[in-house]
C-alpha cells in the first residue's frame, strides 16, 4: 500500500500577467491540499506543475481566469489551477441546495421529498422551463430538485432555498459540511450579477470540488440520497459542451453548469466514472476579464481535459 504526505499548495497565481483584477484572498485554513504518494513524489509535483503551466498557457487564450480542481478518489492526488481563488458560484449551488434538501428529508423533516410545493405567477424568474408550467399544480420536493439539477430552473432553486432557510440556510449548510469558504447571499436572479473583487454569493474550486465529493461519493449524505443526487447529476442537460466534452470517451459524467451574463462567468463542477478505477471529482470556475466578455464552453472542456491527464487518468 502507497503511502502518502499532504503537500499544501498555495495555488494562487498572480494575476497581473492577465490583466485580471483579483478576488479576496481565502483563510488559510480553507487551503486546498495536493496529496503526494511519497513513493513517487517527483511524478505528481511534476503533474501540478505541467497543469499549471497549461492552463496559464490557456488563460492567456481565453484572455481571463481559470479556477480548476480535481481529486482521484482512488488514489487522493489532486490537480489544480487557482484553486483558492474566489469565483462566482452561480447555478452550481443547486447541487448543494438539493444535497441541503436531502439531508433535511433524511434527518429532521419526513415526507419532505414528497411534498408538493406551489408558487406565484410573480415568483417565476428567467430561465424556469420546467416550474413556469407548473404554477397551479405545483411539483414536489424531489420534482424541484431535478428541475434545478438537470434543466438548471432557477424558480425550482428558489423554491428549494425556501425549504432550508433561504440563501443565509444554504450557507450554513456548507458551514456544517466544513466548507468554510462558500457562501450564498441573495436569490435568483440576482445571485448572478457579479464582478470581480466580490465575496458574496462565491466559492472557490477547491471548496466546492470538496463538497461535492462529500456528496457525491463521500459521506455527507446517506447511500440511498447519495444514490438520488448522482442520478440528478447524472441526467444533466446543460453540460455537454463543458466537462463533459473533455474526459475520456467512454466515461459517465454527473454535473451542474453555472452560467451569467456578465464577464463571461461560466462553471461547471462534476463527479465522472471512468470504465475501470474510482470516481474523479472536477470542479471548474472561469470568467473573462471584460464585464462584456462572453462564455467559453470550450475553455472549460480543455481544463478538465488537462485536469484529467494530469491526474494520469488518459482512458
Amino acid at each position: 500500500m502507497l503511502g502518502s504526505t499532504t503537500l499544501a499548495v498555495a495555488t494562487a497565481i498572480g494575476l497581473a500577467g492577465c490583466g485580471t483584477t483579483s478576488a479576496p484572498a481565502v483563510p488559510q485554513s480553507a487551503k486546498s491540499q495536493i496529496t503526494v504518494d511519497t513513493s513517487r513524489p517527483g511524478e505528481a509535483r511534476a503533474a501540478q506543475a505541467t497543469v499549471e503551466r497549461r492552463l496559464r498557457e490557456l488563460e492567456k487564450s481565453y484572455q481571463g481566469r481559470i479556477g480548476a480542481f480535481a481529486v482521484d478518489t482512488g488514489t487522493g492526488r489532486v490537480v489544480s489551477h487557482r484553486a483558492d481563488e474566489r469565483f462566482p458560484m452561480l447555478s452550481t449551488f443547486k447541487t448543494m441546495a438539493a444535497s441541503a434538501v436531502l439531508r433535511k428529508a433524511r434527518e429532521s423533516d419526513p415526507g419532505l421529498i414528497n411534498r408538493v410545493v406551489y408558487w406565484k405567477d410573480s415568483e417565476v424568474v428567467d430561465n424556469s422551463p420546467v416550474t413556469k408550467d407548473h404554477v397551479k399544480s405545483g411539483l414536489t420536493i424531489a420534482q424541484l430538485c431535478e428541475a434545478a439539477i438537470t434543466q438548471s430552473d432557477n424558480t425550482a432553486g428558489n423554491m428549494l432555498l425556501k425549504q432550508i432557510g433561504g440563501p443565509a440556510g444554504l450557507t450554513r449548510f456548507l458551514r456544517s459540511i466544513k466548507d468554510p469558504v462558500s457562501r450564498l447571499d441573495r436569490w435568483e436572479t440576482d445571485l448572478n450579477i457579479w464582478k470581480p473583487g466580490q465575496r458574496g454569493d462565491t466559492t472557490t474550486p477547491g471548496a466546492m470540488g470538496r463538497n461535492l465529493r462529500g456528496t457525491t461519493v463521500g459521506g455527507t449524505l446517506t447511500a440511498p440520497d447519495q444514490a438520488r443526487l448522482n442520478g440528478w447529476l447524472r441526467g444533466n442537460l446543460t453540460g455537454d459542451e463543458r466537462i463533459r466534452a473533455g474526459v475520456p470517451k467512454g466515461w459517465v459524467v454527473g454535473d451542474k453548469t453555472g452560467t451569467a451574463g456578465n464577464y463571461g462567468a461560466a462553471n461547471d463542477i462534476a463527479v465522472a466514472w471512468p470504465p475501470s478505477g474510482a470516481p474523479v471529482i472536477i470542479s471548474i470556475y472561469t470568467n473573462r476579464d471584460a464585464a462584456a466578455g462572453t462564455t467559453d464552453n470550450t475553455v472549460i472542456s480543455r481544463t478538465a481535459s488537462i485536469l484529467v491527464s494530469g491526474l494520469g487518468k488518459t482512458r
